[in-house]
């Protein structure tokens, strides 16, 4: 077995041993991103021409490779959103959950591809092309997390961060047949993110196996006084627990959404996980949230594409990023650098929440949503007065093919209806990996109620020693 075969875990356990070095760990992942990135193309930049020293040699990921999603930034090393607007723009300084892992040992290995600014479910609307799924190259790897999911999924690195404003995380994982936990919103600090929507992004990390995303979170997971929406709490325990117990937990289905059509892999997924979970002890109820179901997703939308009008302003030309020399003024400068840089999913974006936000309109969409946002929350704060996770699925289909286009409206509504509550409530949401439908991965959602990280990933654990972790995908290679 190759190294970069080898999950977190059992690599920190063999550097432990001294079975191998962090030389060769580095090494392996290098040859097998050289061998498969021909037909993924996960990276946008990459930072591994040079072996590195270990800055911490004691740290707990010392030596050990990974890859961040292209909107957290890094000192001194391009970081784009997967956008031309950015051009060649290296921060100068590092997001917060980076310099944590880097303290660590984490070794970069580059910065990967995503949706550009993080607006999109494919991993396509990239200003440098599109990721391809390392299950099946014809296949979306998901979005907008595509490329730290597929870098995962294809074993160039044992785990990576993403970020998650209406399942980003969840739903590449599930694509591309990893492990992926969307934190309770302030679980994870998120400066140093470059903003999409800043009252629902949210950093998290993707890896092979449950007990991998525990050792992570337990790095990550930190109150940081440069984000003020970060947790004040002692910090959570994601210690690793050999024996744990769903045991008299009740999980929930959700009432509102048992007529919708999933595709017979996952629909099989859904009932082989709840006999699991009834065979460890778990009573199965159902929970009513009617105001999910109508609401959630003109309200998300509302509130996300607001957010992102106001976040995107700076983006003018001036202070950093593309820009032009021979405009004939201010406002043609401005015209000229965001015609260019953007890209149409995030123009459509800006455009509309400047709509919804403009005096005239401003109270009919966004403060309505505001208020719709109350409800979400509190609708959820109930079901989790009677129950302690819900179970769903992240999405009602299999990955596309790269460039199909869904005429199925409906379909479509579906899939954003069981991602975007989680963030508008602000909860964790964990994607675990079920099995394959040949070759393609099945992953499903379990939620949990804020703060709830650590029992969500217990329950993972559970379900992972019957359902099995996922294979390294073939990368494209016959």
């Amino acid at each position: 077995m190759e190294l970069y075969e080898l999950n977190l875990h059992f690599l920190l356990e063999g550097l432990k041993a001294k079975k191998f070095s962090a030389s060769e760990i580095f090494q392996s992942c290098k040859r097998r991103i050289d061998e498969c990135e021909g037909n993924i193309h996960a990276f946008i930049t990459r930072t591994d021409d040079k072996e590195p020293q270990t800055e911490n040699a004691d740290g707990i990921l010392a030596g050990i490779p990974t890859v961040l999603k292209d909107n957290l930034c890094t000192k001194g090393i391009r970081t784009t959103a997967a956008s031309k607007i950015l051009g060649n723009w290296r921060p100068p300084y590092d997001a917060t959950a980076w310099k944590y892992l880097r303290e660590a040992g984490a070794v970069l290995m580059g910065k990967v591809n995503m949706d550009e600014f993080a607006m999109g479910n494919t991993c396509g609307n990239s200003a440098f092309g599109p990721t391809y799924n390392p299950n099946d190259i014809t296949r979306v790897p998901g979005g907008s997390s595509g490329g730290s999911a597929a870098a995962v999924s294809a074993g160039y690195v044992p785990f990576a961060l993403g970020s998650d404003t209406g399942g980003s995380i969840r739903q590449p994982a599930s694509f591309c047949g990893v492990q992926g936990l969307k934190p309770t919103y302030g679980m994870v600090s998120r400066y140093g993110l470059i903003s999409y929507g800043s009252s629902l992004d949210q950093i998290g990390p993707f890896a092979r196996t449950v007990r991998d995303l525990q050792i992570i979170m337990s790095v990550i997971a930190k109150h940081d006084p440069m984000d003020s929406s970060c947790f004040r709490e002692k910090n959570p325990d994601f210690s690793h627990k050999d024996k744990v117990s769903i045991k008299g937990k009740r999980v929930a289905l959700v009432k509102e959404f048992q007529d919708f059509t999933l595709d017979a892999p996952i629909a099989d997924a859904m009932t082989r996980t709840r006999k699991i979970l009834e065979d460890e002890g778990a009573i199965i109820v159902e929970v009513s949230l009617p105001v999910v179901a109508r609401y959630a997703v003109a309200c998300y939308y509302a509130l996300a594409m607001s957010e992102a009008h106001t976040n995107l302003e700076r983006y003018d030309g001036v202070r950093y990023g593309y820009t032009v020399t021979d405009a004939s003024g201010v406002k043609e400068m401005f015209e000229r650098v965001r015609s260019y840089g953007f890209g149409s999913e995030v123009k459509s974006r800006i455009i509309a929440g400047t709509c919804l936000t403009e005096p005239s309109r401003c109270d009919e969409y966004y403060v309505a949503a505001t208020k719709v946002r109350t409800l979400i929350a509190q609708e959820f704060t109930r079901a989790f007065g009677e129950t302690d996770f819900i179970l769903q699925p992240v999405t009602p289909s299999l990955p596309s093919k790269i460039g199909e286009v869904d005429d199925d409206e409906m379909k479509g509504y579906e899939t954003d209806l069981y991602t975007l509550p989680v963030n508008l409530a602000g909860l964790p949401g964990l994607s675990f990996f079920t099995g394959y439908a040949g070759n393609l991965p099945v992953g499903l959602q379990l939620i949990g109620p804020r703060w709830s990280d650590p029992e969500l990933l217990n329950a993972g654990l559970i379900l992972e020693a019957h359902l099995g972790t996922p294979k390294i995908a073939n990368g494209g290679k016959n």
